[in-house]
C-alpha cells in the first residue's frame, strides 16, 4: 500500500478547529455527565460492527472507549445514518463521531476534525469469478457499489477533495461509472459476493473492510493498487475549540504511548497508525 502520508499531512494542516458554538460547551457536558455519546457506523467489520450479542465491537469502538476513559467518562454509542453524521449540525444528539471519517473540503464546512487516528487505502474489488476487470480503468462504465455520501462515491463522481481546501491530488482512473449507493460499504460487498454481475460489477471500499470480507470467506478479489490514500479522523460538530483541543491531546497521547498501534494490530493484524498523519 503506497500511502502518501507526507503529502496528506501537508493538506490537512489547514483543517482547523473553528466555528461559532459556545467554547467548551460539549466538553463541559461530557465532564459533568461522565458520558461521551459517540456516533459510529456498525457495518464495516472489523473496523466497527455488532458482535453476536448485538454489542458494538471493532477498532473504532475500542478507540472510542479509550477516548471516553481518558475523559473520565463512559462511551454510549448511537448509529445515525452516514449522510446525517457527515451533514453536521448535530444539535447535541451526539458528541463525537469515531467512524473512520475522511476529512474533505465539503465536510470541513460543517465539521471539525481534531485528530487523525489512522489511515486507509481505497480498494477496488470484484467478484472472484470476474475475468473482465484486470485494472481500474476496466471498471469504467460498470456498476460499482459504494457507501453513499462517502469518499468512494465522490471519487466516482470526480468531486473528491481531501483536506479543508481540497489540495490533495486525486488520480481518477474510472470513467462514467454507474454508481450504486448503499448505506454502508459492507452492504456493497454483500451484494458483490452474490456473483459476478448479479447486482454489481465491482465495489470500492476501504482496505480494512475488504481484507475483513476476504477473511470472512467473501468470494471477492482486489484489483490493482490503492485508488487513493485517505487519512481517517474523529469528527465533532463545528465550533467547540476546547473540546476539539482536548480530543487532539488525547489522541496524540494514544498515538505516542502505542495504544492506537496496539488496537490497529489487534483488529487489522497490521499497523495502520505509524507514519499516518497526526
Amino acid at each position: 500500500m503506497e500511502m502518501k502520508y507526507n503529502l496528506i499531512l501537508a493538506v490537512l494542516a489547514s483543517v482547523t478547529l473553528c466555528g461559532n458554538a459556545t467554547a467548551g460547551e460539549v466538553l463541559d457536558r461530557v465532564e459533568k455527565n461522565k458520558e461521551l455519546v459517540v456516533a459510529i457506523d456498525t457495518a464495516i467489520p472489523p473496523t466497527s460492527f455488532l458482535d453476536e450479542q448485538g454489542n458494538p465491537a471493532g477498532f473504532d469502538i475500542d478507540v472510542a472507549n479509550e477516548i471516553a476513559k481518558r475523559l473520565g467518562a463512559k462511551a454510549r454509542f448511537v448509529t445515525p445514518s452516514w449522510d446525517v453524521m457527515t451533514a453536521g449540525k448535530w444539535s447535541g444528539r451526539w458528541d463525537v463521531a469515531v467512524a473512520s471519517m475522511t476529512p474533505t473540503m465539503e465536510r470541513a464546512k460543517v465539521l471539525d476534525f481534531p485528530a487523525i487516528y489512522y489511515a486507509a487505502a481505497a480498494a477496488l474489488v470484484v467478484n472472484s469469478a470476474n475475468t473482465t476487470i484486470a485494472k481500474p480503468e476496466d471498471a469504467s462504465g460498470k456498476r460499482i457499489g459504494v457507501q453513499g455520501a462517502s469518499t468512494y462515491e465522490y471519487y466516482l463522481n470526480r468531486t473528491l477533495k481531501i483536506g479543508a481546501k481540497g489540495e490533495f491530488k486525486v488520480d481518477y482512473k474510472i470513467d462514467n461509472a454507474k454508481t450504486v449507493a448503499y448505506d454502508s460499504e459492507g452492504l456493497s460487498l454483500d451484494d458483490l459476493r452474490l456473483g459476478d454481475g448479479v447486482r454489481l460489477d465491482a465495489a470500492i471500499a476501504s482496505e480494512q473492510a475488504v481484507n475483513g470480507a476476504i477473511k470472512a470467506g467473501y468470494p471477492i478479489k482486489r484489483i490493482g493498487k490503492a485508488l487513493f490514500a485517505e487519512p481517517l479522523a474523529i469528527a465533532i460538530d463545528k465550533g467547540d475549540q476546547d473540546f476539539g483541543q482536548k480530543l487532539h491531546q488525547i489522541v496524540g497521547e494514544m498515538r505516542a504511548d502505542g495504544t492506537l498501534k496496539v488496537l490497529s494490530e489487534k483488529w487489522f493484524k497490521t499497523d495502520y497508525v505509524t507514519g499516518s498523519p497526526q
